[in-house]
């Protein structure tokens, strides 16, 4: 099966030896002239016409009332927790089964996460474990829903659309609803990603990508909220610009605010990019299709969209048959110049993390032993 697989990623990207990257941005638009539009104009900073022609064409692709771009995924996070009151001492519900910025934004708030299970199908987080540690674990008061082994409020949920795969959100978002929780998106992998017809990142108060160098589409360096409520929006405005007062030459910041605005340039290089998303994803999962054929023959389970659900194919994702496989493709792989990698090692396993209050994780765990990316650009491709 590798040495097959091996000689498959070379012929899909017209590439007899020399490196084969996981993932490396397209582009096939007006990148370049919109970049170079933000140069000669000398607005390359936080400010600049590109910024809302971004965030406009963004809210529009994803059917958000209101996008907010920023400096990068994490500052999404950092900046979503903050609003809806995540602070010192709370606590945060999330997966263990995550990029550590997830946790990582947490923490930024002066909050700790509690993780619970994910589902073996989506990947994301599970509702019925996230249910499950609500009713055993947590009671409600009338200043808020506690856990009543730490003593710490619980101030929001926070499940990650795991690889470009919808998390089962609408099951989620009953759950947070019936305990009156703030629900936040992450959804930095995701862009493109629905279920049904609604863009994921928009059941809840917040939603969060990125744009980093490996997304579907890439700022350089960026991330955006994306919500329904204007009030909020504009909130989210005044803190990613310092919380200063609008004034022509005054510095009065009225709140501790966050420098998260994203460049002029960067918004420049992001507009180029969205415009040309759809045929990049169409692309992809064009790419997804021969995989799983080719998978298929050699007896591994790719991974695919769920009923009901449209995965991005942000990268294509591979389930071997135990950690002893998946190890062993991994390095033979990446010594054929072929770049691959595992899921993240999970976050209670940091030190960082490691004195969070976590759930059964047997999902996590089996996936933590199983999944690899593989080769997913449309940069290259020979299908």
């Amino acid at each position: 099966m590798i040495k097959s697989t091996i000689q498959f990623i070379r012929e899909i990207y017209g590439v007899k030896e020399g490196q084969i990257p996981l993932h490396v941005p397209f582009f096939n638009g007006n990148e370049q002239k919109y970049v170079n539009d933000a140069v000669v104009s000398g607005e390359t900073s936080a400010s600049g016409a590109y910024i809302q022609k971004f965030e406009k064409a963004l809210a529009e692709y994803t059917g958000a009332k209101e996008a907010v771009a920023v400096s990068n995924g994490t500052a999404a996070l950092h900046v979503a927790l903050h609003m809806v009151g995540v602070t010192t001492g709370d606590e945060v519900i999330t997966q263990a089964l995550t990029f550590v910025a997830t946790g990582n934004a947490i923490r930024y708030v002066g909050a700790q996460p509690v993780f619970v299970d994910v589902d073996a199908d989506s990947m994301g987080m599970s509702p019925e474990s996230l249910e499950g540690f609500l009713k055993s674990s947590c009671e409600k008061r009338s200043n808020g829903v506690f856990n009543v082994k730490s003593g710490k409020r619980i101030a929001a949920v926070l499940p990650m659309h795991t690889l470009g795969f919808p998390v089962r959100i609408e099951e989620i978002a009953a759950v947070c609803k019936e305990w009156d929780l703030p629900l936040i998106e992450d959804a930095a992998e995701a862009l493109g990603a629905k279920v049904g017809d609604k863009h994921v990142g928009l059941f809840g108060a917040i939603g969060t990508l990125s744009f980093n160098g490996n997304k579907s589409i890439t700022s350089g360096g960026g991330g955006a909220l994306i919500l329904n409520d204007s009030k909020l929006a504009n909130r989210a405005r005044h803190l990613i610009s310092t919380a200063k007062k609008p004034h022509t030459y005054e510095y009065f910041h009225d709140e501790l605010g966050f420098n998260y605005v994203m460049p002029n340039l960067n918004a420049a290089l992001a507009l180029g990019q969205i415009e040309h998303l759809s045929e990049m994803l169409y692309q992809k999962r064009a790419l997804g299709y021969v995989y799983s054929e080719h998978m298929e023959r050699e007896g591994v389970k790719m991974r695919s969209e769920r009923p009901g659900t449209k995965a991005n194919f942000w990268l294509i994702t591979l389930q071997l048959a135990d950690r002893k496989q998946r190890t062993e493709f991994l390095d033979a792989l990446n010594a054929a110049d072929i770049t691959c990698r595992p899921i993240w090692t999970l976050l209670h396993k940091m030190p960082e993390f490691k004195s969070c209050q976590t759930t059964d994780l047997t999902h996590s765990q089996f996936l933590e032993d199983r999944i690899v990316n593989v080769p997913s650009s449309v940069k290259g491709l020979r299908i």
